[in-house]
């Protein structure tokens, strides 16, 4: 298991002020507060403080109203700290506790090789953008069956929409990609995901949901809002 850290620390996390944003809030947020994080954690493998910070994003997106209470149950997971060989996409359903999802998932062709290393909001950088995302509407576009995204953090992704950063199935995305490059193929910035899952994982988390791409980059753990609602 990497990076077990206390656990206690987890539970604080969401025992601390995560119901002040009304009554849909702390309704939404009941389960999450009950959430045996200990649990989750050993099912995922999840790095706890990748899942700590997701987990505050998911808090103060509550708070703040970029997150919708009727939205709340789902919250996607992407770790680009570690190597594309590895499945570092998670959907987690927070009212049952659990993974919904664990998956490949392609950074773009500038951030970085097998590893992501270099990141951008810029049009034409075909880099991954990091942060807090919502999910909106589905749509068909070249890559089939896509999923338009709207980046909450400017200065870090806030022109998702502008660079059309999508998540979308991509043939570049798979074990057999892998295991004939020794890495995933890169996208142009967009979270790209195998084609035989795409489908299933785009239409769980459509239409509202939370999305949180991690890396430990000082500037975003420094200057992202949905990571210091509470330093006030």
């Amino acid at each position: 298991m990497r990076g077990r850290g206390p656990i206690l620390l987890l539970l604080s996390v969401l025992a601390t002020g995560c119901c002040r944003a009304g009554g849909d809030a702390e309704v939404a947020l009941q389960t999450v507060e009950e959430l045996d994080v200990a649990a989750l954690i050993e099912a995922s493998d999840l790095d706890d403080e990748v899942l700590q910070r997701a987990l505050t994003a998911h808090r103060c997106a509550l708070q703040d109203g970029s997150l919708d209470a009727d939205d709340a149950s789902l919250l996607t997971v992407v770790d680009f700290s570690l190597p594309s060989t590895e499945r570092r996409l998670w959907v987690l359903d927070l009212d049952a506790g659990e993974v919904r999802f664990h998956e490949l998932v392609a950074h773009g062709k500038n951030t970085g090789a097998n590893r992501a290393k270099d990141f951008s909001d810029e049009p034409g950088s075909l880099q991954s953008s990091l942060g807090v995302y919502r999910t909106a509407r589905t749509y068909q576009g070249k890559h089939g069956h896509s999923l338009k995204l709207d980046g909450l953090e400017p200065g870090f992704n806030g022109n998702a929409r502008d660079r059309a950063i999508v998540m979308h199935g991509a043939s570049y995305v798979s074990e057999a990609f892998i295991a004939e490059h020794g890495r995933l193929g890169r996208s142009w910035g967009c979270p790209a995901l195998d084609e035989a899952v795409a489908v299933e994982v785009i239409d769980a988390i459509a239409g509202g949901s939370l999305l949180v791409v991690d890396y430990p980059d000082e500037g975003w753990l420094a200057g992202s809002a949905f990571l210091h609602c509470d330093d006030d």
